[in-house]
Formats: structure tokens, C-alpha cells, sequence
């Protein structure tokens, strides 16, 4: 008992040794099994020191290439602390946000999966707090061209939990996604996307059909205003062709 202190420091260590320096250790995922089952014996209320060893440690986590590894045993830790301690939930979907893989598709899917079961979790007040950041990323991950992202999105739409929340919130929720989904049914390549794109869309319209009619409208609206915008670019750009194709009198005074 007298010696867990310094046990956990010395995972700490290893994990920020790993984290900010070297990258390299054979047994992160050996170290995180063990943390699962002493994160599962924490007693309530939890002390400050397990909060900031999952801020400070378990969050940064997600930030090496090699994360696929021990992304498991990872996601165990993050889920236990949200479930022993609800109001860790907006902390943690934050820091997903923050260490988000942008051109790792692969890590992409699986922060997708661990950001269900934080949800899965998640109270309405600790989700209320970082829902719009969240459906903001949410909606460019829609439109991802990798189909297994946009798929494992919209499989997000599957859980009763999740669409409790989001019908709860839908006012804010759906102007942020709608666009995304309209995109989708407009030209996603992956018909299984655009299948499931529709569902999503169609459980939105039974949901609250006239929110999604002035969310139509807006989008409508904002297309023909991009319209006319790009016509208006091409207009101005033959405009300043047309007046570099006519040569002016200096230039020909050099000819002369």
C-alpha cells in the first residue's frame, strides 16, 4: 500500500518520457491494463491527483503515431474515469478534440469509436458544454472522403444514448451537421455513405420537421449566395483579363 504512490509516479514518468521525447516503449499497453484495474478501484470523490493524471497523461496519450497499439487499454481507462466520475466527460471529449488526428484515417475511426463510449457516459449538462465543438468536428468527419470515417460517424446515429442527447439539443445540434449532410446526399462517392447519410437525414426530418425545413432554407440560401458570389469572382477575373489583353500607350511607345 505505502509504495502505489511511487508506482504510479513512475508510470507517469514513463508515459511522459514516451509522450514528449521518445516515442518508443514496448509496454504502454501492458501499463494501461494494469491503471484500468486500479482506475476501477478509485474511490469517490475521486482526488485531484487520478484528474490530473488523466489530463496530464491519459489525454496526451492520444498523441502518438504508434496509439493504435494500446488504443484499447486507452479507451478502458478514459471510459472508467467518465463513468466513475460524470463530470469528467466534458474534459475528456475536449481533449479528443484537441489531439484529433487530421490526416490519420485510421486513427481517426478509432477516436470515433472512443468518443461513443465517452458519450455513451456523457451526461445532457457535461454535453451541453462541448457540443458545438464536438458536432463541428463531427460534421467534417461526415464529409470525410475516407469512406470508414464518414461511416463510423454516422454510425454515431445508432445509439439511443447519443440521439437522446442530440434530439435534447437538436436546436443547436442541427444547423451545425445539416450542411454536412446535405453535401453528402449531393455527391458523397460511397453509396453505403449515402445511405446511411439519408437515414440520419430522415430521423432529423421525424425529429423535428420544422427546424429541418428552415435548416433547408438556410442551406439553400447559402448556396445561391455562394453562387452568385463565384459568378461575381468570374466576372471580375474576365474583367481584368480583358484589360491586360488591351495594350496600354506606354507599352506601345516601347514598341515604336
Amino acid at each position: 500500500m505505502v509504495h502505489r504512490p511511487f508506482i504510479r509516479k513512475a508510470i507517469n514518468n514513463i508515459f511522459y518520457r514516451f509522450i514528449f521525447e521518445t516515442e518508443r516503449h514496448s509496454g504502454i499497453g501492458e501499463l494501461l491494463e494494469i491503471l484500468g484495474s486500479i482506475i476501477n478501484g478509485f474511490a469517490l470523490p475521486m482526488k485531484e491527483e487520478h484528474k490530473l493524471f488523466l489530463i496530464r497523461a491519459l489525454i496526451p496519450l492520444h498523441k502518438p503515431k504508434a496509439m493504435a497499439a494500446y488504443h484499447q487499454q486507452l479507451s478502458y481507462c478514459i471510459t472508467q474515469f467518465v463513468e466513475k466520475d460524470y463530470k469528467l466527460a466534458d474534459t475528456v471529449i475536449r481533449g479528443l478534440l484537441k489531439y484529433w488526428p487530421v490526416t490519420n484515417c485510421q486513427k481517426e475511426v478509432l477516436f470515433l469509436g472512443e468518443l461513443e463510449e465517452v458519450l455513451e457516459a456523457t451526461q445532457p449538462a457535461e454535453f451541453q458544454r462541448c457540443m458545438v465543438p464536438l458536432f463541428r468536428r463531427i460534421g467534417r468527419c461526415l464529409n470525410s472522403y475516407h469512406f470508414q470515417v464518414a461511416e463510423r460517424a454516422l454510425f454515431l446515429w445508432n445509439n439511443d444514448h447519443i440521439v437522446s442527447l442530440i434530439a435534447q439539443n437538436r436546436v443547436v445540434i442541427f444547423p451545425i451537421i445539416f450542411e454536412a449532410l446535405e453535401k453528402n446526399m449531393q455527391g458523397h462517392w460511397n453509396q453505403a455513405v449515402h445511405g446511411l447519410t439519408s437515414n440520419v437525414r430522415k430521423m432529423f426530418l421525424e425529429m423535428d420537421s420544422e427546424l429541418f425545413e428552415n435548416c433547408q432554407q438556410q442551406f439553400v440560401e447559402k448556396e445561391a449566395e455562394a453562387q452568385a458570389q463565384d459568378e461575381q469572382r468570374q466576372i471580375t477575373w474576365r474583367r481584368l483579363e480583358s484589360a491586360a489583353a488591351v495594350t496600354s500607350p506606354i507599352d506601345k511607345m516601347v514598341l515604336v
